[in-house]
């Protein structure tokens, strides 16, 4: 197992390199960077109002233009060129982007994401910042999703080919194909204050007077505001997780021994649980390390925006349409490297779980 985790560590290294240039090649060629955000800002023709140009970190990407005549910058004619030389420099763009690109990989090979470009901020204590919010949800989605689809899909498979079946099934693909964040446009009319009922907080975690409340009113709160974003997320979660441990059942349930097992008199429920569970939930509980991490990247994005969740989701979100470019790849690096890191780590959990499977005999 050792010499097949090495070899995944090492593989890991390529996968990063590819990620990270596939990504900072296309940013080259995307309008309207940091240098042209700070010019529409000065030029009064739009832009955040956090803009301010400082504490830029040289290493991160740039605009495919960088360097050379301020007419390379929509808006910037008529500025002094020295102003648009001291913008460069001050985002790292005076330097080639192959060099720029080298000094992001040293860098972020030692986990230096350098500053914000528009937040007087390091990158690391922004991401640590938010990334609690975002941890948060992908734990409550996980559990909910789990604690429904475990249940069900026992009961699914106890119960194949039934009208139980057949309708669960029916509901489990409708919702499944519904969009997280068109579920959740839907409840934020319908229970938010839109035209129907005024039941749940419209965005944010918590309420203003979050630090004045008891500790069961902080707690009550919370659930009150986490509600709505919970159930727009979990609406499509579940269906992946429930129709595998159903399928998981079938399988187990067909083989020889439990045919053996109910020769010898033993329960329906003894069979179930006492020998088919065991065996059934070893691809789902391998499998949670990546459910976890699929519902922390995935969902977050457009429901922390469409309920204003101050996470990672939110921040990826505004940092893109700001241009700001060392939260972007640092975001990136890390959400890569996790999701790596989580694939083998689900691998290792599958050979805790069931010492029978090795994956030294068989090919990376």
């Amino acid at each position: 197992m050792a010499a097949y985790v090495l070899r995944r560590l090492l593989l890991m290294i390529p996968t990063i390199f590819g990620i990270m240039a596939i990504s900072f090649a296309v940013i080259q060629f995307a309008p309207g960077g940091p240098v042209e955000q700070v010019i529409a800002r000065i030029s009064g023709q739009g832009g955040d109002d956090r803009l301010s140009g400082g504490g830029a970190d040289a290493g991160a990407g740039g605009n495919f233009d960088a360097g050379g005549e301020s007419s390379k910058y929509r808006g910037a004619q008529g500025l002094d060129p020295e102003f648009i030389a001291k913008l460069e420099k001050q985002f790292g763009f005076d330097k080639p982007p192959l060099e720029r690109f080298g000094k992001m990989l040293w860098d972020y090979a030692r986990f230096d994401f350098g500053e914000s470009y528009f937040r007087d901020i390091s990158v690391l204590d922004l991401i640590l910042e938010k990334m609690p919010v975002s941890i948060t949800i992908g734990l409550w989605i996980t559990i909910l999703s789990n604690l429904i689809s475990i249940p069900l899909g026992i009961r699914k498979a106890v119960k194949d080919g039934s009208r139980f079946d057949i309708w669960t099934s029916a509901i489990v693909i409708v919702a499944y194909a519904i969009p997280g964040f068109l579920f959740g446009i839907l409840l934020m009319v319908l229970f938010a204050g839109g035209s129907f009922f005024d039941w749940f907080p419209l965005q944010g975690l918590t309420s203003d007077n979050f630090d004045q409340l008891s500790l069961g009113g902080k707690v009550l709160d919370y659930l009150w505001h986490i509600t709505l974003p919970l159930a727009a997320l979990v609406l499509s979660a579940f269906a992946v997780t429930t129709l595998l441990t159903k399928n998981s059942f079938l399988e187990e349930i067909r083989k020889q021994y439990v045919v053996t097992a109910r020769a010898k008199g033993l329960s329906e429920q003894r069979v179930l649980y006492g020998h088919v569970f065991r065996n059934a939930m070893l691809i789902v509980i391998a499998g949670f390390p990546g459910a976890f991490i699929s519902a922390f990247f995935s969902g977050s994005l457009l429901i922390e925006n469409i309920f204003s969740l101050d996470g990672l989701g939110l921040l990826g979100w505004q940092s893109v349409l700001n241009r700001d470019y060392p939260v972007v790849f640092a975001t990136l690096y890390i959400f890569s490297l996790m999701g790596l890191l989580v694939n083998l780590l689900s691998d290792m959990v599958y050979t805790w779980i069931d010492p029978r499977i090795d994956f030294e005999r068989r090919d990376v």
